[in-house]
């Protein structure tokens, strides 16, 4: 029944997301008629992205995104009367069926924006069609390497030297035992630091079932935890003093039987002997267990659920986490993962995302299909 139902309203959201995507692709082509027509002369604005702003209760630059898109998608004319052909305008059929969200349709217009006219039907299909059962950052790698392959040199470097990042960080323990985070990046830092927490911040439900009440924040607090667990456990992470980077957890053998009293986290830090007990047969954390008088009864060493081979053998076949359009280990729900029979491994979405259940792969990795 809770299958039955997920799907029922995931049809029902999708047909909502097609009618407002149609809406605004058939808004779009609006404008641009207004636009030829002559915005002043009809309503007094000087342009129609103001025209939509006073219209639609918009910022000025979400309606200057809405009427650039709109003319990438649409025909227009010069004004002497001559005609200015679509940039995408097969992708402006698709937007008007209600098939693309706008950042799909971002991505595809600035593909084809790259790539020299002669060559932008074919690689407009091919863009639309891998729209079909990918998302729009596996069709933005597809149009890099539709360039890529069309212009192998890339353009001409710069003579001048890159600016160097603005990248600052900062990080305190407080007395209370809090730790403080502060830091600028630049855009590109930001966008990839605001891409893996989102991925690992998704909500997810508890143990037993339930559903997840932790706030924004305390999800992206969370997801800062687990991204800090995926950098110490990469194989690529610099040693210090000769070891892996880890943590040290001291605690008497008394309390961590019982689970009852305190633990030395690291050189400063506390943690209840429970919690202990809970991270002492963890991967990333080295316990120490000592006697009465402090003495080392036994010290861990670390250990992985698989071992380093395996992991560059996976690494080796796959390049990089195999679920579709994913960097690192996901942690989905409704999910299936298999071997395929050519060896490589695909994913089986739940019922609600797909009712057939079409497997997917992971294209990031690996070759994908060219212009002709």
């Amino acid at each position: 029944m809770q299958e039955a139902e997920a799907v029922a309203l995931a049809d029902r959201a999708g047909e909502l997301l097609a009618t407002m995507r149609a809406a605004e692709a058939s808004l779009g082509a609006l404008l641009v008629e207004i636009e030829q027509r002559g915005v002043r002369e009809l309503f007094g604005y000087r342009s129609v992205a103001r025209l939509l702003e006073q219209l639609a209760d918009v910022p000025k630059a979400a309606a200057e995104r809405m009427v650039k898109r709109a003319r990438a998608l649409n025909p227009g004319r010069n004004l002497d009367g001559s005609a200015i052909p679509a940039l995408a305008p097969a992708t402006g059929f698709a937007a008007l069926a209600g098939r693309l969200s706008n950042p799909m349709i971002d991505v595809i217009v600035a593909a084809l924006t790259d790539i020299p006219p002669e060559h932008r039907d074919g690689a407009e299909a091919r863009l639309l069609s891998f729209a079909g059962e990918a998302g729009h950052r596996q069709v933005a790698a597809l149009g890099a390497r539709i360039l890529a392959h069309l212009d192998p040199g890339g353009p001409a470097p710069e003579d001048s030297e890159p600016a160097v990042p603005a990248r600052e960080l900062s990080l305190r323990r407080r007395g209370s035992g809090m730790w403080e985070l502060h830091g600028r990046f630049d855009d590109e830092t930001g966008m990839r630091a605001s891409a893996l927490l989102d991925a690992l911040a998704q909500r997810r439900p508890t143990d037993d079932g339930g559903p997840d009440l932790r706030t924004p924040q305390e999800r992206y607090g969370d997801a800062f935890s687990d991204a800090v667990d995926l950098a110490v456990n990469s194989p690529d992470l610099p040693m210090q003093a000769g070891e892996r980077a880890h943590v040290m957890v001291a605690v008497s053998l008394q309390d961590l039987k019982t689970g009852v009293g305190q633990a030395t986290l690291g050189d400063t830090g506390r943690m209840s002997a429970a919690e202990a007990r809970i991270h002492a047969c963890d991967s990333m954390i080295i316990p120490a267990v000592l006697g009465e008088k402090s003495e080392p009864l036994d010290l861990g060493r670390l250990r992985r659920l698989i071992s380093a081979g395996l992991r560059r053998a996976l690494y080796l076949r796959d390049r990089g986490c195999a679920f579709p359009g994913c960097h690192r280990p996901p942690r989905r729900s409704g999910w299936e993962v298999r071997i395929a029979a050519d060896g490589f491994p695909e994913f089986l979405p739940p019922r609600f995302l797909d009712k057939q259940r079409k497997p997917r792969r992971n294209n990031l990795h690996r070759p994908l299909p060219f212009a002709a």
